[in-house]
């Protein structure tokens, strides 16, 4: 049961060493919190800020994640996820290794 969330600390400030990689699973009334906060920083709606005040009404729960995570909110990290994903695909693995072997590194 999660007991509070923060939006990108710096590492010095960060509560603890788990992190949000994106995926939720949330009740309907999340929308009414995100809908009272309103827009937020650059005009984007502010999920944290929103799950932050959810837990002041309700349970929300997190699942520890064991393995990868990839930054794709970065243009490398987005290409390191697709080079990581074609390189397992049981489809895609042997065509993909051997384009990559093609390449003048």
């Amino acid at each position: 049961e999660m007991n509070g969330i923060v939006e990108k600390p710096a590492a010095k400030d960060a509560p603890s060493n788990l992190g949000v990689v994106g995926r939720y699973i949330l009740t309907p009334a999340i929308f009414e919190h995100i809908e009272r906060l309103g827009k937020g920083t650059g005009g984007e709606i502010q999920l944290t800020d929103a799950i932050a005040t959810l837990m002041a009404e309700e349970r929300v729960l997190a699942y520890k994640f064991k393995g990868k995570r990839f930054d794709c909110g970065s243009k490398l990290g987005y290409l390191q996820a697709t080079v990581e994903y074609a390189l397992e695909h049981p489809e895609l693995k042997k065509e993909f290794r051997a384009y990559l072997k093609t390449l003048k590194l």
